[in-house]
């Protein structure tokens, strides 16, 4: 179990770490770039402790591996980073509902209730960690494609064609 623990949590740690930054994450809205990029980092790690090449079974999952640790680190840094950018967040906000006149009363009252509500902030973390799981395991599968390895698996007799 060890063999899979270990790229498992380099993957994760990639996804949380990278996708918690506050610039760096936003690249997260290219198809999930860091997630599918963190199962794909744990498949080849995998790869790298086998002499044989792993199934796609195995790849994904290593890459569903990484992408719940991944979530769940991307949850623990992104709360203090939230508390720190908070009035940022909020000084943005209402730049934008000033900025936006005609903007709906009810809409203009969702907006407000969404950015300060705990509520939708754990609706969000936890859809985070969905995501994560879903997109590191495609990641995963395609860690496996990628880093395909051209060696036999265990087992089988290679038959050379007579000379």
């Amino acid at each position: 179990m060890n063999e899979r623990l270990l790229p498992a949590f380099w993957g994760g740690l990639f996804i949380g770490v990278l996708s918690a930054l506050p610039l760096v994450g936003a690249a997260n809205c290219c198809c999930c770039l860091w997630v599918v990029c963190g199962g794909a980092l744990a498949t080849y790690l995998r790869q790298q402790n086998t002499p044989y090449q792993i199934t796609a079974a195995e790849g994904a999952l290593v890459g569903l591996m990484a992408g719940a640790v991944g979530g769940v680190i991307w949850v623990l840094l992104s709360i203090p980073l939230t508390v720190l950018t908070a009035d940022f967040q909020q000084q943005m906000m209402d730049r934008i509902l000033s900025s936006n006149p005609d903007m709906p009363a009810e809409v203009r009252d969702m907006m407000e209730r969404a950015t300060t509500g705990a509520a939708f902030s754990a609706i969000i973390m936890l859809t985070n960690v969905v995501l994560s799981v879903v997109f590191g395991t495609l990641g995963g599968l395609l860690g496996v494609a990628i880093f395909k390895k051209n060696a036999p698996p265990p087992g089988t007799v290679e038959v050379l064609p007579p000379a």
